[in-house]
């Protein structure tokens, strides 16, 4: 078969708008005009976000995460309704991904064993979701089934304790559960009781079980909230939301168990409102580390020393609306998209590969109260 050269050309560009087009996933709050949530296309030479489209509508998909295979995603939900040994409970989402459209088509959904559920990962095996039930301070392993499905919770750990804020510290409150890099151990972070929890993860029985030591702990009132790793698995990054602080960990890749090395503040030194801050990334290349601050809405920007895996200061930028919850770095590293969740917006960034600056490219996309953002 011979094709004209026009044919060809045609085909080269289709392939090249194709490589060089990425889908994002966005979740949201349900609670104004978000129906459940969004896909739309980015491309990756230009940094431009296309129109957006709802790809699944379900209740308040608060967190998203990806299977290493990409083939599904996994949603918690924190809507009211389902119960779990005769208590309310949230729920978990497995939806098949159509690659070439976005669509998400729903395999099934299981409960979180715990409430607020706010929180989701899968471990690098694929062969397990994690969630945590903020409410609850528990955490969650669900086993995943050959067709991408979830089983119901194989283990349930429950957090004890507390620590010195008087309303948001008066009991445990997991907020996050990470895998290591190797898939061995998952990092809970509670900001209830000012401690990461590592569990150790046996893929087989599908069980957690508390290392040794169980956990870490953090100056009172820090309130951990996200954790992000190196991609050598030899340093790890805590968010503290209440402290407005970020925590730079060795990790024994051995044991799981984590060694405070430096806490520094995510805001400026001059600012003086009130503020939390909610999300952290480390950068393809490993070289700047970023956090979210909401109340003085910007992103705080770190350069990583290699060595000591260490922190300091770059840089703080408007993220160009209001309680930025969220933001995700583009798998090439050129690109960052901040969502705002008071700002009902999705704004895009690009990010200097060799000072880890963020400059905005212009790029804005309105969404009701985006609260997640996952590149696929």
């Amino acid at each position: 078969m011979r094709f004209s050269l026009i044919a060809l050309i045609s085909i080269m560009t289709l392939a090249s708008s194709s490589a060089r087009e990425r889908l994002v996933y966005i979740g949201t709050y349900t609670k104004t005009s978000s129906e459940g949530i969004y896909v739309g296309r980015f491309d990756t030479e230009t940094g431009r976000l296309g129109e957006l489209t709802l790809a699944a509508e379900t209740s308040n998909p608060s967190f998203l995460a990806l299977s290493p295979d990409r083939h599904h995603l996994y949603a918690v939900s924190e809507g009211a309704g389902a119960t779990y040994n005769g208590k309310p409970t949230g729920t978990v989402n497995a939806y098949s991904i159509n690659p070439v459209e976005g669509s998400l088509s729903l395999i099934n959904t299981t409960v979180s064993a715990g409430r607020s559920p706010c929180h989701v990962s899968v471990t690098p095996n694929g062969k397990n979701v994690l969630v945590a039930n903020y409410s609850s301070g528990t955490v969650t392993l669900l086993p995943v089934r050959v067709d991408g499905g979830v089983d119901g919770p194989a283990a349930v750990e429950q957090h004890e304790g507390r620590s010195i804020h008087p309303s948001r510290q008066n009991g445990p409150y997991a907020h996050s559960i990470n895998p290591s890099v190797d898939g061995r151990f998952a990092f809970a972070a509670d900001l209830g009781t000012d401690k990461v929890y590592t569990y150790a993860i046996d893929s087989t029985t599908h069980t957690l079980t508390l290392a040794d030591p169980a956990s870490v702990s953090l100056a009172p009132g820090s309130g951990p909230r996200h954790l992000a790793q190196s991609a050598d698995g030899r340093f790890a990054y805590v968010i503290n939301e209440l402290a407005n602080t970020l925590t730079t960990f060795a990790v024994d890749t051995r044991t799981g168990e984590l060694k405070t090395l430096q806490t520094v503040p995510t805001l400026p030194a001059d600012f003086t409102g009130g503020s939390t801050t909610a999300e952290v990334a480390v950068h393809p290349n490993g070289r700047f580390v970023y956090g979210s601050n909401r109340g003085h809405d910007s992103i705080a920007v770190f350069q990583v020393d290699p060595a000591k895996g260490t922190l300091t200061a770059v840089e703080h930028v408007s993220t160009q609306g209001r309680n930025p919850r969220n933001f995700a770095l583009c798998p090439s590293g050129r690109w960052l998209i901040a969502a705002n969740q008071d700002g009902n917006s999705l704004v895009v960034f690009a990010v200097d590969a060799e000072s880890g600056r963020l400059t905005p490219t212009g790029q804005t996309v309105a969404v009701g109260m985006p609260v997640c953002v996952r590149f696929y």
